[in-house]
């Protein structure tokens, strides 16, 4: 399998309509934006997407509809969830049914939790999928990961194991690129915090919010010519530009769904509310001024 995933890859936020149902015209919309603004690839079914309060048929959508979209203009990644690897098989062939250049999988919420156990399920899926597999190792948010090591054998046992998604620190991730030896690539997510420093620790690319991607897919250009000190100068200036913003929404994963699509969809001259699905954080006066100043200050994307 030939798969070099590189760049910026925005999650999808899910929007939904007043009657509470998934928001096709907002999907799509969204998806446009990032076409647009040269996304690298793009990402559906992950924690921003509020992927556990999706039905199966509601997540099968959001697949579709995503293919649909994009029409082959960028590549795709699916994010698949399930306790069993019967459920993940499962969902991997559908994504690569729809097209998807890869699954990302994450870990069971359920049995097995520990590493030794948790290679062999990722393993099984691995074997049983038709197209890349990265994992997601964000034990930061999901409560349990894989060291480097475990990464390391789990793709030398499972070569089409060739990529990772993270949730940590560019220190961390600096030592997962350097003890797995470069084996997988390796994408970041946390919102874009510390994308420069990410990039400069060897990741490939980083997996954000819609929010800020914009800028992000810029700075990312930019690094590509870091021996120029002219662009990573500029490349820095836009970071600080929307470091604030990210700090805001990156308080938790409840706070980048509450206010952080608020910010996207404003950016996407969505009309009207937002609706939350619940459970969901319920946003403060002061908290959507804040994330008004924030769209406000980098424009729209539509």
């Amino acid at each position: 399998m030939t798969f070099r995933p590189r760049g910026i890859w925005p999650m999808l936020y899910a929007f939904f309509d007043d009657a509470g149902a998934l928001d096709r015209p907002a999907m799509r919309r969204q998806v446009e934006a990032c076409v647009r603004e040269g996304a690298h690839g793009l990402a559906v079914l992950g924690l921003a997407t509020e992927v556990t309060k999706l039905s199966g048929a509601e997540r099968r959508s959001l697949v579709d509809w995503l293919a649909e979209d994009l029409d082959g203009r960028r590549p795709f990644a699916v994010t698949v969830a399930g306790d069993t690897t019967d459920e993940q098989i499962t969902f991997a062939r559908f994504a690569a049914d729809a097209g998807a250049a890869c699954a990302i999988l994450q870990p069971p919420r359920a049995e097995p939790r520990e590493e030794a156990a948790l290679v062999r399920f990722f393993g099984a899926v691995a074997d049983a999928s038709p197209i890349p597999i990265a994992i997601q190792n964000a034990p930061e948010y999901l409560g349990v990961g894989l060291a480097p090591a475990a990464i390391k054998t789990l793709h030398r046992n499972h070569p089409n194991v060739v990529m990772v998604k993270g949730e940590a620190s560019a220190l961390t991730i600096r030592r997962l690129i350097e003890e797995t030896d470069g084996a997988v690539a390796v994408f970041n997510g946390r919102g874009g915090l510390e994308l420069i420093d990410n990039l400069r620790a060897g990741c490939v690319g980083m997996i954000p919010a819609p929010d800020f991607f914009d800028r992000q897919v810029r700075i990312f250009g930019l690094m590509q010519s870091a021996d120029d000190a002219e662009n990573e100068s500029v490349a820095e200036n836009l970071y600080r530009e929307i470091l604030p913003g990210i700090v805001f929404v990156m308080q938790s994963i409840d706070t980048l769904i509450c206010y952080g699509k608020r910010i996207a969809a404003w950016r996407l001259g969505l009309l009207g509310d937002v609706h939350d699905r619940a459970p969901a954080m319920t946003p403060t006066r002061f908290g959507l001024d804040s994330a008004r100043r924030f769209a406000s200050a980098l424009g729209p994307l539509a």
